[in-house]
């Protein structure tokens, strides 16, 4: 099986293809399959070349810390989570988020998800619920990893300059729904700062791993 790569060694550096040979088992992640690349202290790529280690990040390899979401054979997907039996072809093609800045090979700097929340004072603070609520879409829409995946795939999503997409709509809900006397501010910041800029492609809800509802959290917020 061929791994083809895009790399880069540094944030400022041209990135480049790479391609390795990978003669292991299929019925593991993609993840499991990159240690594998990694594993001997000599590296060497498909045309016989030392090279040095493959920069790809994680934390659980559990489909719980968002760490290694990276573009798959053109999907967006955890890597942990991506099965090479499940993947078509002889091929595998690799690269790192195209909406985040590069740090190394597949590593994404993703401060941008926070910096918008915190730009937009979008926080629950102390716990104040506002009449009746939805426990169950709370607790949906709080299993958000801010892996980034959704914003990957929106097709509106611009960094914040007039479309935030689907992370920071989940993040509005939730502080709607839990503090009454942020709710209003709340609401006002996502009506100028998401749900015009939506176009509803729904992308996001497909590509997410934890399958958050965001189409629902949008509609709460509206209805309010």
């Amino acid at each position: 099986m061929k791994i083809k790569i895009l790399r880069q060694m540094s944030p400022h550096s041209e990135p480049y293809w790479e391609s390795f040979d990978y003669d292991g088992l299929d019925d593991i992640s993609v993840a499991g399959m990159l240690d594998h690349l990694n594993y001997n202290d000599d590296i060497i790529n498909d045309a016989g070349e030392k090279t040095t280690r493959i920069g790809w990040e994680c934390s659980c390899l559990q489909g719980m810390c968002g760490g290694c979401a990276m573009v798959i054979n053109e999907m967006p997907a955890l890597a942990c989570e991506t099965f090479l039996s499940n993947l078509k072809g002889d091929t595998i093609i690799l690269r790192p988020l195209r909406k985040f800045p590069v740090i190394h090979d597949l590593i994404v700097d993703r401060s941008s998800i926070h910096e918008n929340l915190k730009q937009e004072n979008v926080f629950i603070g102390e716990y104040q619920p506002v009449g009746s609520e939805d426990h169950q879409h709370q607790y949906d829409a709080a299993k958000c990893l801010k892996c980034g995946l959704c914003l990957e795939v929106c097709p509106n999503y611009t960094n914040g300059k007039t479309f935030y997409g689907a992370v920071f709509a989940n993040d509005c809900y939730l502080v709607s729904a839990r503090n009454r006397e942020r709710a209003k501010d709340i609401l006002k910041v996502y009506g100028e700062h998401f749900g015009s800029g939506c176009s509803k492609s729904l992308s996001c809800m497909d590509v997410c791993p934890m399958k958050i509802p965001t189409l629902a959290s949008m509609a709460k917020l509206n209805r309010k």
